[in-house]
């Protein structure tokens, strides 16, 4: 599956928020990339704000919009408020989950961490960066020395991020359970999803 693979700050600077992780780039220049980044002024319309939210989004969790566009379709499809069900089929990707319990420093490694089989849901290995997780899977780090090294190595670095209250980690054991299914006030408010739905509706 192909992904967002250029300069993260760029991403970051165009935004004016730490999209993809803050880093000391960010911080130093913290104004639009280019030459006339400090100096440029843009006329903003209502469908650049609705385009700006959408793409702010699609970076953060490291989709390409052929990818975004369809997990929206679902959550359109799906019973509850869109936008709502939109974040929470964002936040239960497996990837984001493993980002979140910490066993990987940004979603971009999480994403990695997946995809070479690091770890398990229910007792079975999951390699599928977009799985999606459900109220009482359990979701653990194989037994392979390798792996439970990389986890314990991040969980380190991770320490400062609070696991979030639907999850359950077991750090001791490298494995994690979904109590729940998040909701709207458990997702960190990157963006306004309403302007995203609206933008879709177009």
């Amino acid at each position: 599956m192909a992904r967002y693979t250029g300069p993260t700050t760029r991403i970051s600077r165009r935004f004016g928020q730490p999209i993809m992780g803050a880093n000391k780039s960010f911080e130093k220049k913290n104004y639009p990339p280019g030459v006339h980044g400090p100096r440029l002024r843009r006329k903003v319309s209502e469908y650049s704000i609705g385009l700006s939210e959408k793409q702010k989004l699609r970076y953060a969790y490291g989709l390409m919009e052929k990818q975004f566009r369809r997990l929206f379709e679902r959550a359109k499809r799906e019973r509850g408020v869109t936008g709502d069900r939109f974040l929470q089929l964002l936040e239960t990707r497996l990837d984001s989950v493993i980002y979140l319990l910490g066993f990987a420093r940004s979603r971009q490694a999480a994403r990695q961490f997946v995809n070479h089989g690091h770890i398990r849901v229910n007792g079975r290995k999951v390699d599928i960066a977009s799985y999606t997780v459900k109220s009482g899977d359990e979701i653990e780090v194989k037994p392979a020395t390798s792996s439970r090294q990389l986890a314990t190595r991040n969980l380190e670095e991770t320490r400062a991020r609070t696991v979030p209250t639907w999850l359950s980690l077991q750090e001791d054991a490298l494995k994690a359970t979904v109590t729940r299914l998040p909701e709207r006030d458990d997702i960190q408010p990157l963006v306004n999803e309403q302007l995203i739905v609206e933008f879709y509706s177009r």
